[in-house]
């Protein structure tokens, strides 16, 4: 099977064919990023009835492409830049980096060294990952709002509005508020305009939690079964892990989410600190998940808090331990679901249609 490597750019593809038994630079292509381009690209490949891509950095500048190959039934692989990085280097020509090289290499990672993983078709964990996207957003957008009416409302009002302001209490305020100038006309207009702006946010949100919770019910996961875990944040950890079974191990989990604690390389070889590295929003996820659980008496979770404070652990150190034990919980779950589904797509080929 003859294995084409993609070099991807924003408005240019570079494709080099190699065969992996001989590692031979079979021939390249350079196409332009547009439908056109794809198909030329197609066309180019036939002379290869069996082949395989491989693409670098399939899930950024190449995820077009490995998304439109995938829908014409083609297999296709992932290759990280930091593999293909390593390739190069060790290739004739030292630092020699061009589209052609960069495509080779990534068709050798996929064909020799094992770095390279299938790319999968788009499905509800993208959906997920997209409302998260835009809840995170709207979040961000109505915080921002809420700090413009907090500044006003201190201009027109003695102390100003409580901290945790919403759009009903906003109104409230202003409900009693007499104007006494134009200035202060003009800063309570400004005033409603924010609260409209607020409550519109309010409704977005509403909405874009009840689609979470729709694609989750489609999506079949027991993730909110979880004490501390709802739709929203089921759905960071669904849409920003993706497939579960990429991680071989628990372990390999909590080093991409950052929650597993990083040696000190001293002699003293019992002592942690705390990980940097990792997707930081899925650690965010899961250190909420960590408070909620403490805040409950009869959780689970709790009770591991509680363990780790009664071996002499600090307050902070039992919580990191606890948010890399639902690491590995969380992890195991994501799993079974995704078994669960394969299960039934391979009982009902109709479902995953």
């Amino acid at each position: 099977m003859i294995v084409i490597g993609i070099d991807p750019h924003k408005s240019s593809h570079t494709a080099t064919a190699v065969d992996p038994a001989t590692n031979t630079d079979l021939g390249s292509i350079r196409i332009d990023a547009t439908l056109t381009g794809y198909k030329t690209l197609i066309a180019w490949a036939k002379a290869w009835p069996t082949r395989k891509w491989a693409i670098e950095n399939a899930e950024g500048l190449g995820h077009h492409l490995a998304q439109w190959l995938l829908v014409l039934g083609e297999v296709v692989l992932d290759v990280p830049t930091t593999a293909t990085a390593r390739v190069r280097e060790l290739s004739r020509g030292g630092r020699r980096k061009n589209d052609r090289i960069d495509a080779a290499a990534a068709a050798c990672v996929a064909a020799l060294q094992g770095d390279a993983r299938p790319v999968d078709p788009e499905g509800p964990a993208d959906v997920l990952a997209l409302l998260d996207e835009r809840r995170t957003n709207l979040s961000n957008s109505r915080t921002r709002l809420v700090n413009q009416l907090h500044a006003l409302l201190r201009q027109l009002l003695v102390g100003g509005a409580p901290t945790s302001l919403t759009a009903a209490a906003a109104t409230a305020l202003l409900r009693g508020f007499r104007v006494r100038s134009e200035v202060e006309r003009a800063r309570v207009g400004l005033c409603r305009d924010l609260i409209a702006d607020i409550r519109r946010l309010d409704s977005q949100l509403a909405a874009n939690e009840k689609q979470m919770a729709q694609t989750l019910d489609e999506h079949g996961t027991r993730l909110r079964e979880v004490d501390g875990i709802g739709a929203v944040t089921a759905a960071r950890l669904i849409g920003r892990t993706g497939r579960a079974s990429r991680f071989p191990t628990a372990a390999a989990y909590a080093n991409y989410n950052g929650s597993a604690p990083v040696q000190i390389a001293s002699a003293d070889t019992d002592r942690h600190r705390l990980s940097r590295y990792g997707d930081r929003q899925l650690n965010s996820a899961l250190y909420t998940v960590a408070v909620v659980q403490i805040r409950m008496p009869a959780s689970a979770g709790r009770g591991y808090y509680d363990k780790k404070i009664a071996e002499g652990k600090k307050p902070a150190a039992a919580r990191r331990a606890l948010k890399r034990h639902l690491s590995d919980h969380v992890w195991r779950i994501m799993l079974a679901d995704e078994k669960r589904r394969c299960r039934l797509n391979e009982a009902d080929p109709t479902r995953a249609a």
